[in-house]
């Protein structure tokens, strides 16, 4: 009997997973199995370009894992059993739309990422767009083109997807009125020099600050916050923040305060030594043992260090550990602009940034290299030390000329 893997979600953590057991086990002695409900990878980390009416690379999940023996079921998860290993499927797109409605793992491979959260807030499920998944971004960009110059729209969130969302709008659409609300500051976490930067290409777009607005409700033409009233928008955009999927919460699975799977330094269940979680759906620590924080930074490297372990116990080989800790934080601000800020492997920033186009260059090169990581799933991938002599090059050459 083959040993059978099913990987839920086939974002950058299901996807690189699935991809990286193909290339390290035999199909002969495993059966692998991804579950997505969208038949496309989906890059969410360009969510923010496809809102504004950029159109994405298609890159169908049949076609990346064509010849790896992964085997593909296009569904949604509707629950997980994790005491029996079973999953139920829901709307199953299959070519042949049939197949049990249940499926049986011998081991499991949790990825279903995060969704936005309205953290209580009314009318935020009623009036507010967001760019979580890719119909919600295609839903913000049909709505988008239907405003009149001058119109007013609000982004809320001051995090990294805020950034990204409201500079890509203001630069795309530079006859709307385009403003960002934020419970703190805006881009707090990040050093002086970047931070500098950040504000001034605000300036330059137009876009209008309201920092220390905690949001107390989303109405069909504005918000209300706590401190600065009113805020006229025709259209909200809610960036405030992702939670995971409840799915794991329901199971015996144990789960941190935030409904993560609580995952060791392998990425296993600490309770359930037949699963592993990866990506936004884990609890794990990295460096300096703080928790991971959700992002396509870590997924990548959790997947990665998911599985080998798995390969490796299957085969009898050695169970190698490592801590995943951080190089850098990126930030694009538009097509022709961003910001690289290098931290510490404990994710504490530092005083060496790129800024402006060359930062915009080296945030585009991350980002289609996390891409071919899932459309070229058999390839090798390149130590971390290789990685990052690689970054540090293209760093050099972009400060230099």
């Amino acid at each position: 009997m083959k040993h059978r893997i099913v990987v839920l979600g086939a974002g950058y953590a299901g996807a690189v997973t699935a991809g990286r057991l193909a290339r390290r086990l035999h199909r002969d002695d495993v059966e692998i199995t991804l579950v997505n409900g969208d038949p496309e990878f989906v890059e969410r980390v360009r969510l923010h370009q496809l809102a504004t009416g950029q159109d994405l690379r298609p890159r169908p999940l049949r076609a990346v894992f064509a010849g790896t023996g992964v085997r593909l079921r296009t569904a949604w998860v509707a629950s997980v059993d994790a005491d029996r290993k079973t999953v139920a499927l829901t709307g199953e797109q299959g070519p042949d739309g049939l197949g049990p409605d249940t499926l049986a793992y011998d081991t499991l491979v949790y990825a279903l990422g995060s969704t936005t959260t309205d953290h209580g807030v009314p009318g935020v499920a009623e009036y507010a767009h967001n760019v979580a998944g890719k119909q919600d971004a295609l839903r913000l960009r049909a709505r988008l083109a239907e405003l009149e110059p001058g119109a007013d729209v609000l982004v809320v969130g001051g995090g990294l997807t805020g950034i990204e969302a409201a500079t890509e709008i203001a630069e795309a659409r530079p006859d709307l009125q385009v403003s960002i609300a934020s419970r703190g500051g805006v881009g707090d976490w990040l050093g002086d020099k970047a931070r500098r930067h950040l504000h001034l290409v605000l300036d330059r777009l137009g876009i209008a600050v309201h920092a220390r607005a905690d949001v107390t409700r989303v109405e069909t033409d504005a918000v209300v916050t706590a401190e600065a009233g009113r805020i006229p928008a025709r259209v909200t955009v809610w960036t405030a923040g992702f939670a995971v999927h409840p799915i794991a919460a329901a199971t015996t699975l144990t789960v941190s305060d935030t409904g993560q799977i609580v995952v060791d330094g392998t990425m296993r269940s600490v309770s359930h030594p037949d699963v592993y979680a990866v990506g936004d759906a884990a609890r794990a620590e990295g460096a300096g043992g703080k928790p991971l924080r959700m992002a396509c930074a870590t997924a990548t490297p959790m997947a990665w260090q998911a599985a080998d372990a798995l390969a490796a116990r299957l085969t009898g080989r050695e169970v190698r550990e490592t801590t995943i800790g951080y190089a850098t934080q990126c930030v694009s601000l538009g097509r022709r602009d961003g910001i690289l800020q290098r931290v510490t492997h404990e994710d504490e920033v530092t005083s060496t940034v790129i800024a402006g186009r060359g930062g915009a260059r080296i945030k585009e090169l991350i980002c289609s290299a996390a891409a071919w990581s899932v459309s070229h799933p058999t390839m090798l991938v390149p130590s971390r030390r290789r990685r990052l002599a690689a970054t540090r090059e293209a760093e050099t050459r972009l400060v230099t000329t």
